[in-house]
């Protein structure tokens, strides 16, 4: 190893275990933090759920709401929910109480489909935050 390769060694290895433990003691992140209510949006607009993905976490509230100049509907491929017929401005809600992978599609356009994630807050918490860690070791951000 050359003498710059061992400071940059001895450098880096201090500087990411202490990132690494404010990373894991950080306070907001408890495994048994109670989810707050959240809300998310789906815009339905020129036959496209946007976005087309949305991941949230355990208790969120996700509105469709029919910006469209024809009827929708949101429907679960599992029969999970199923929204009434979407007029232009009409809005339907779900809170999502289980972790896990929810398909939807419109039923009067079945090619316009969608897909919610749902994740337990502190999975969700984790992975955006090693996201965060992982983005400044690397220094590329995006």
């Amino acid at each position: 190893m050359t003498k710059n390769n061992m400071w940059v060694a001895g450098m880096a290895a201090p500087l990411m275990s202490a990132m690494l433990l404010q990373f894991a003691a950080s306070p907001s992140v408890k495994a048994n933090a109670q989810p707050s209510a959240a809300n998310a949006a789906v815009k339905i607009d020129n036959f496209v759920f946007g976005p087309q993905e949305l991941t949230v976490p355990v208790g969120t509230t996700v509105t469709w709401t029919n910006s469209d100049d024809i009827p929708h509907t949101s429907v679960s491929t599992e029969g999970v929910f199923k929204s009434k017929v979407l007029d232009t401005d009409e809005k339907f809600s779900y809170t999502f109480t289980k972790a896990g992978t929810y398909s939807y599609y419109c039923t009067i356009h079945p090619k316009m489909t969608g897909k919610v994630v749902v994740q337990l807050r502190l999975k969700l918490e984790l992975a955006l935050r090693w996201k965060h860690f992982s983005c400044l070791v690397a220094s590329v951000c995006e």
